[in-house]
């Protein structure tokens, strides 16, 4: 571990993803902007006559497609090089081109929606009758019909269109401030050695066996954001009031209710995770009693929560083992799901290291008509990191099979049914791992790390999904949402999830203002129910075999033809009721047991 990261230009080649997949050159890119930009005057031809007749209607509707697969091409490529090296200003100004692009291009098609959606079903069907051709977007148009009530005069969805880029500022900034230019200071490693704290490593120092260097990474990390807690308090803040006034202009209940409409996902479904997790903090409560007489400490910190319980077990895991690990505990998935996962690892998908500049985290991202999607990394050799790369590799495999199984219309699908495949993954590997393994002591550190994904994922994020569902409501309550305000609501709900056995440090009550989901409003919410369903679905994968993975494949197939909850269903998981949730926390309840 070093002090100074590498540039992105000492970056070994087979160590980058190939984004010349998608533009050879940047003289590409540049080429097919310049015409994409020409292309938004054609629409002007198309206004006022969606409802005419069937055959207008269908060549707008594959003018559209066709113009958004070019778009989403050149945002997805802008947007990736930046995320190389944030500190790159020709990558800067091509991505804030792409979004301005992007924001016209809305603004130039924003009549379409208002014309459609006065449309009535029986104008359709005559129009389906002499255009059969136009039934491939039936499903498109039903959407539209049902989010009427919350579609606008073509003016008023103009100028929205063009309000996005303002609205995008605070998390935009958020980006850049946390990527680029926060730096966090140099500590003390288990050497004795003056390392930089990074994102990156931040997690590696909190499962430290030496609590010192928990501590004092704690510290830093925390300390670093409080000298920016207002900046970024004003930040968090000023999203939740643009997407409060955009929920308002829009007609509908809540912001709450905005988020959960345009995927069709009942608003029960995101009180029913909250109440069904609070119903059962004690589980969780448990759990922190057995880490605090595990570990042998006298008060549990904050800063102990990552570090495993099982002492004297450190598996170096390179990046490349990693691989290997991966693809064979993804073997039930089948021969056509292997051969696909190789073609990532040997096709140029994934970008593995982290370098100067680059952004925080990983990802998974792609784009309809790109020949693969892409795997953002900042790989690090040990559990978590192969933990990560098979979660993103299962987030990677829903695109290709969307992509593949779609057409444009319906290639893309919601994070809702996301992070079900990404955790399918996970849930795979780790039962993998367990039946391979004859260490018990490996065992042991296994079985701590799947009871920290319940924890991270199941509680944790179902803890930021109240604290965000509480601060969008006490916005609309007329609370300012200052730093204090935020802190202070943020640590009593630290208190209550972790309960009487953790000594909850003042430090963690800016936890709020480093979680960059939080600028997606009502994002974070879908990994714990996403979690609950990959657990009953890769429980059925292995006892069930291919009958499983057949409903499974068709589901990762899916795109966005069916609604979410539709979806699952086919997966084999009804997430419209808590009962996901329940059995989830029971297999958590279950590892608890016996692990004491």
């Amino acid at each position: 571990m070093s002090e100074k990261l590498i540039s992105r230009h000492q970056v070994k080649p087979e160590d980058k993803w190939k984004l010349e997949d998608i533009y050879a050159t940047d003289e590409a890119f540049k080429s097919s902007f310049t015409h994409m930009e020409g292309e938004l005057a054609k629409f002007a031809v198309y206004e006022n006559k969606l409802t005419k007749d069937g055959q207008t209607l269908l060549a707008f509707l594959e003018a559209q497609d066709q113009f958004w697969e070019e778009m989403n091409k050149l945002y997805v490529y802008a947007h990736m090089r930046l995320h190389e090296d944030g500190n790159n200003s020709f990558y800067q100004d091509l991505s804030q081109k792409t979004e301005v692009l992007s924001i016209k291009a809305s603004s130039a098609l924003a009549f379409a929606n208002p014309e459609l959606s006065s449309l009535t079903s029986e104008q359709l069907e005559t129009f389906y009758t002499n255009v059969p051709k136009l039934t491939h977007y039936k499903r498109y148009l039903d959407e539209i019909l049902r989010q009427k009530a919350h579609i606008l005069d073509a003016n008023t969805e103009a100028l929205l269109a063009q309000v996005g880029d303002i609205a995008g500022t605070a998390q935009n900034t958020f980006a850049m401030l946390n990527n680029v230019d926060l730096k966090f200071p140099t500590i003390e490693n288990e050497k004795g050695e003056k390392v930089r704290l990074t994102h990156a490593t931040y997690i590696p120092f909190m499962e430290s066996s030496n609590r010192s260097v928990r501590q004092e990474a704690f510290s830093a990390l925390y300390n670093t954001y409080s000298e920016l807690k207002n900046t970024i308090s004003s930040l968090f803040a000023g999203n939740i009031k643009q997407y409060g006034l955009f929920s308002t202009v829009r007609h509908f209940e809540s912001p709450l209710h905005m988020a959960l409409s345009e995927n069709n996902i009942p608003v029960e479904v995101y009180h029913n995770l909250i109440d069904t997790v609070n119903e059962n903090l004690n589980v969780l409560h448990d759990y922190m009693a057995l880490r605090k007489k595990t570990l042998g400490l006298d008060e549990l910190h904050m800063y102990d929560l990552f570090v495993p319980m099982v002492k004297d077990f450190n598996k170096e895991i390179s990046f490349e083992e990693a691989k290997e690990i991966i693809l064979k505990a993804l073997t039930p998935l089948g021969e056509d799901y292997i051969a696909v996962a190789k073609s990532a690892f040997e096709e140029g998908w994934i970008d593995k290291y982290e370098n100067a500049g680059k952004r925080s985290g990983a990802y998974s991202w792609g784009t309809y008509g790109a020949p693969h999607p892409y795997i953002l990394l900042n790989h690090t050799s040990n559990v978590n990191s192969m933990f990560t790369l098979a979660h993103e590799l299962g987030h990677a495999m829903h695109t290709y099979y969307s992509h593949k199984n779609q057409p444009h219309v319906y290639g893309d699908y919601c994070i809702f049914v996301a992070e079900v495949a990404s955790t399918v993954n996970e849930a795979l590997l780790m039962q993998y791992l367990l039946k391979e393994t004859k260490d018990p002591a490996e065992k042991s550190y296994l079985i701590n790390y799947f009871m920290e994904q319940f924890k991270s994922t199941l509680y944790r994020q179902t803890m930021f999904a109240e604290f965000e569902r509480d601060m969008h409501l006490a916005y609309q309550k007329g609370e300012t949402l200052t730093a204090e305000y935020l802190s202070n609501h943020y640590y009593e709900l630290v208190k209550k999830y972790h309960g009487p056995s953790v000594t909850v440090d003042e430090a963690i009550a800016l936890e709020w203002s480093r979680i960059p989901h939080f600028y997606t409003p009502f994002y974070v919410y879908q990994y714990a129910t996403g979690y609950s369903a990959a657990i009953a679905l890769s429980t059925r994968i292995l006892n069930e075999g291919q009958s499983a993975v057949d409903d499974y494949i068709r589901f990762l197939s899916g795109g966005s033809s069916k609604d979410p909850i539709d979806l699952l269903k086919i997966a084999g998981v009804d997430m419209s009721q808590s009962t996901p949730i329940e059995e989830a926390l029971k297999v958590f309840e279950k590892l608890i047991k016996d692990f004491k």
